[in-house]
């Protein structure tokens, strides 16, 4: 009787830790399916997180760009109306009484440089300009004059006492003077050699640009015949 008493409660005591480490391993498999879970939740909150301040970045990003975008394209602005001011004052034409000597023509250019470099008195109130053909006779008077070989220019002031110059221009800063009076003196026929002489020995001259200031105020006292 007392040995399967004592039995009993071997099998008592060998259930009980039966149930005992059931119970141990079934907490521990309930704590493992809990700890994935709640990393799993803490990971996923992290990721809303980090997604969020990117999307905070992105947007301050874009909001710089933005920014600096606007005051690029107000400074480009500003620049390209400096720029079209500063073109509008280079391409605005200059007034005639300045040093601009494009506001005359070649040929005015050329007689008042002319005058200034050979001009017998330049102290003068008006400068005349005959336009004198090739064949035209050198004195009008005299029935033995020489013609003129080539186009002439004479250049003369209002007195006698101005002079005069008769020129053939050469095309390429040079010109030919020849020594012809203003107004002829003396008896006639005075002679073909005479004339001869005078178209033979004509003076080459090369032009200088001259002084601008000197050239605009002959133009403006210069009349074209």
């Amino acid at each position: 009787m007392k040995k399967q008493k004592k039995i009993l409660g071997w099998n008592i005591s060998l259930i009980l830790l039966i149930l005992m480490l059931v119970g141990c391993s079934t907490n521990s498999h309930e704590q493992s399916k809990s700890t994935p879970s709640k990393e799993k939740s803490t990971s996923v909150a992290n990721t809303k997180t980090e997604q969020k301040d990117s999307s905070n970045k992105d947007s301050d990003s874009t909001m710089n760009k933005s920014e600096m975008g606007a005051y690029s394209s107000s400074g480009d602005n500003s620049n390209s109306k400096d720029s079209s001011l500063d073109k509008a004052e280079k391409e605005k034409p200059n007034k005639i009484g300045n040093d601009d000597l494009s506001n005359y023509s070649s040929q005015e250019i050329e007689y008042a440089r002319v005058w200034l470099q050979v001009g017998p008195n330049q102290n003068i109130d008006e400068l005349n300009v005959y336009r004198i053909p090739a064949g035209t006779p050198l004195n009008s008077k005299d029935e033995t004059s020489a013609k003129y070989p080539k186009d002439v220019i004479q250049l003369a002031g209002s007195r006698l006492v101005d002079g005069s110059v008769t020129y053939s221009s050469n095309g390429n800063g040079t010109i030919n003077v020849y020594n012809v009076p203003l107004r002829w003196d003396g008896k006639y026929p005075a002679g073909a050699k005479l004339y001869n002489d005078i178209i033979k020995n004509t003076k080459l001259v090369r032009v200088d640009t001259g002084d601008r200031k000197k050239i605009i105020q002959l133009i403006k006292i210069m009349n074209i015949h």
